[in-house]
């Protein structure tokens, strides 16, 4: 691999398992604000949260743009975890496997700051990376928005043709590959996709396939 490359990497689901857990958690404190803040029952404040998702990659976008909700107070309030250490379903592995990746590494997620710090600090994974943009670092704008990339590329001083984006999430890494850089997409499922160079199952497996990037 060429020397110089810059790693952008997701946090849930790329670099430890938010599905059995977490996401849940979130999902049902993401439908309770819409029901306590915006007046719906719970079916309906689950359809939005869902809609919105699909809509937009995030439903914080669809929260802005449609209810003027303020960004800061929705995230905080949907990312409390009582008992987060417990919920982390995280393999202690991927440090070894990012130390071994060359070039300067970079968390990039769509997360809130406070809850992006606490998983980053009980996995350890605090000590891989030399700087972690949140959702605020970009002004709100999360993936799939190119803004939210554009701004990181900004304040990092990169060129996008350095960069390798490793994500979950495909409708991410389209983004990504518009923009000029390579993408690892983390999936066990079986679609493929032009937009992706590799495709793995584990970060795991990034060293050992880091070098058709």
């Amino acid at each position: 691999m060429k020397p110089g490359r810059v790693w952008l990497f997701d946090l849930d689901n790329t670099l430890h398992n938010a599905t059995p857990h977490i996401f849940p958690h979130i999902n049902l404190s993401m439908r309770q604000y819409i029901e306590q803040h915006l007046g719906f029952d719970a079916h309906q404040a689950s359809t939005i949260r869902q809609d919105y998702w699909v809509r937009y990659g995030a439903t914080l976008l669809g929260m802005i743009r449609h209810h003027g909700t303020d960004p800061r107070h929705f995230l905080w309030e949907t990312h409390q975890f009582p008992d987060l250490k417990r919920m982390l379903d995280f393999q202690k592995p991927v440090l070894h496997a990012l130390r071994k990746l060359p070039g300067r590494k970079i968390i990039f997620s769509n997360a809130p700051r406070h809850y992006t710090d606490a998983i980053l600090a009980m996995t350890g994974l605090d000590r891989c990376f030399s700087a972690i943009y949140s959702v605020e670092n970009v002004h709100f704008q999360p993936k799939p928005m190119l803004a939210g990339f554009r701004a990181l590329l900004r304040a990092e001083h990169l060129d996008p043709k350095r960069c390798i984006m490793v994500e979950d999430s495909l409708p991410n890494l389209i983004s990504a590959k518009k923009l000029g850089m390579k993408t690892v997409w983390v999936s066990a499922g079986l679609r493929q996709s032009p937009f992706v160079d590799v495709k793995i199952k584990s970060v795991l497996q990034l060293p050992e396939r880091c070098g058709r990037l």
